[in-house]
């Protein structure tokens, strides 16, 4: 067992090393360059597409822009927004915090990319729902079905991993640690309540995610906002510490690439799981009328995710002072423990409460991601055998160690990243194109508002 643990974890080291981080961040940079750096321009329309009330009904799509926004949070906010910030402010120091912002404004980029050519190549299934995802638009852009295989078996075997039993493993001890909660009895709790909700399918979890994402995030994020403002004199010695560490010697040229550059980084990827090529399937599910429209929609997801919420995160760890020689095996306990230290009881709560939250919308979000690899690779009728299957492996990963499951996990998630950053970069004309059609269809809509404003006033 020792063996396979060293093996896995050599595996894990490599397909995660300084060529993997390179061709994610600068895939980012490629797109953001292409694109003008729209994800700065464009952001304010993109929050108030995402949050309106008003949402497409009449086009194609299973669910709203929101839904499938807070389906992809779902998926993406998790034990990477506490447990892996810590881990990085850990083992790369304050200066990890600063290089987690670069990688998310980059990763807008990619996400913006990703959710584009998901929609415009997405197909109808025989049930009349919505398909799509980096599979989709390798096969029917590219024309590489072997490829588009290829990220189908890494995606269904991740989720499994990342998607489901690390997750579930974590709520499993948050509750034991906190409550004395028998891990038998949480594993078939939240087996019962995942079964539930995916078997419904996508509305099922739309609907689901669109209620949990805001109130956790809500909930987490005042939390740390609390201890933030009643800290607020704090708050320039800790960004003078992250900005600062971000570019000294050893965190920048130390190692191969340097602790806080490669911790700040790898985490960051973790966490917004840009590049990956797991939130475009949710996006593919969208309703909208232009690919251009819901891509702005996804955009957000990474700047809510990194920018937002691991910034609470990250910004609490590093006023704590706690992690200066902290153990990096104890991330999640580190977090507790801040956050406890200015708001002595309730902060661990706070935390506790989150991470169930944050892992459980985990796993129903990526249990989309894994059915629709699934059905891509054996067809539609065998969704209902991977969610069985699947919420079987949520009290499995409850009541199981998972130092193996972690590396297997980390190991799927880069070889998911290889061909969807493949397709991303030779689909990159057609992203563009899209953008640019989609430009020309905003710029005409506010031609026709302002005209209509103009017939008001007068």
């Amino acid at each position: 067992m020792k063996g396979l643990e060293d093996f896995i974890s050599k595996a894990s080291d490599l397909v995660w090393g300084p060529a993997m981080l390179i061709l994610l961040v600068g895939t980012g940079i490629f797109l953001s360059l292409r694109l003008g750096f729209m994800q700065f321009s464009s952001l304010p329309y993109a929050l108030k597409l995402a949050f309106t009330r008003h949402q497409d009904k009449k086009s194609s799509g299973d669910i709203s822009h929101f839904q499938s926004l807070m389906t992809a949070l779902a998926a993406t906010i998790g034990t990477g927004n506490i447990a892996g910030v810590s881990t990085a402010v850990i083992a790369g120091g304050p200066g990890a915090v600063f290089w987690m912002w670069v990688t998310a404004i980059f990763g807008m980029a990619t996400k913006y990319g990703e959710a584009i050519l998901s929609v415009k190549f997405r197909v109808k299934n025989s049930k009349g729902e919505m398909s799509g995802g980096p599979m989709y638009y390798i096969e029917r852009g590219l024309g590489w079905k072997w490829l588009a295989v290829l990220f189908a078996i890494f995606g269904a075997i991740a989720s499994f991993g990342i998607g489901n039993m690390v997750q579930s493993n974590s709520v499993a001890e948050a509750l034991k640690g906190t409550f004395g909660v028998n891990p038998w009895i949480t594993g078939s709790i939240l087996a019962i309540l995942t079964g539930l909700v995916i078997l419904g399918g996508i509305k099922s979890i739309g609907n689901v995610a669109g209620v949990i994402v805001p109130f956790m995030a809500v909930f987490y994020v005042l939390g740390g906002l609390i201890i933030i403002l009643m800290n607020i004199t704090e708050i320039p010695h800790a960004f003078s510490l992250i900005f600062g560490e971000a570019f000294t010697a050893e965190s920048v040229g130390g190692g191969v690439l340097g602790t806080a550059v490669r911790y700040g980084v790898a985490r960051g990827v973790f966490s917004n799981e840009a590049g990956l090529g797991s939130a475009p399937i949710a996006a593919a599910a969208a309703k909208t009328d232009y690919p251009g429209r819901q891509a702005l929609v996804s955009m957000t997801g990474t700047f809510l995710d990194t920018i937002v919420v691991c910034t609470i995160t990250g910004l609490t760890l590093v006023m704590s002072d706690m992690w200066i020689g902290a153990d990096p095996n104890k991330s999640s306990s580190l977090t507790v423990e801040a956050f406890n230290g200015f708001l002595p009881h309730v902060g661990g709560y706070i935390v506790t409460f989150g991470l169930i939250f944050f892992a459980y919308s985990t796993v129903i979000g990526w249990s989309y991601y894994g059915e629709k690899c699934v059905s891509y690779l054996f067809g539609d009728r065998s969704v209902i055998v991977y969610r069985v299957i699947f919420t079987a492996a949520v009290l499995l990963g409850s009541v199981t160690s998972l130092n193996i499951v972690w590396g297997i996990s980390d190991v799927f998630n880069a070889l998911m990243a290889i061909p969807n950053l493949i397709g991303l970069l030779l689909l990159s004309n057609v992203i563009v194109s899209e953008t640019k059609i989609f430009k020309d269809v905003r710029r005409k809509e506010r031609m026709k508002g302002s005209a209509g404003n103009a017939t008001l006033d007068s």
